[in-house]
């Protein structure tokens, strides 16, 4: 196993168009997309840690489109 250490943080957004409700469960859904795929890939689940944000960490501004592209996204981080 390579970097037996390691753990990954992945972390679901989305922008600002519709619910907060609909943003929280969509990001939720994003996030646990990724996670499935990398587990479907061998990544040991325990060693993945899933979070979601809804629309509350935007990283560009929602009023426009290509903001909005920017904040429909999964990140994933080394920890």
């Amino acid at each position: 196993m390579k970097k037996p250490e390691w753990r990954i943080k992945i972390s679901g957004h989305t922008d600002s168009v519709g619910t907060e409700s609909n943003n929280l469960r969509l990001s939720k859904i994003r996030a646990e997309a990724v996670r499935d795929f990398l587990v479907n890939n061998n990544v040991i689940v325990s060693r993945i840690e899933v979070e979601w944000y809804g629309e509350t960490k935007p990283i560009a501004d929602n009023k426009t489109k290509a903001g909005r592209q920017k904040n429909r996204r999964v990140e994933m981080k080394i920890l």
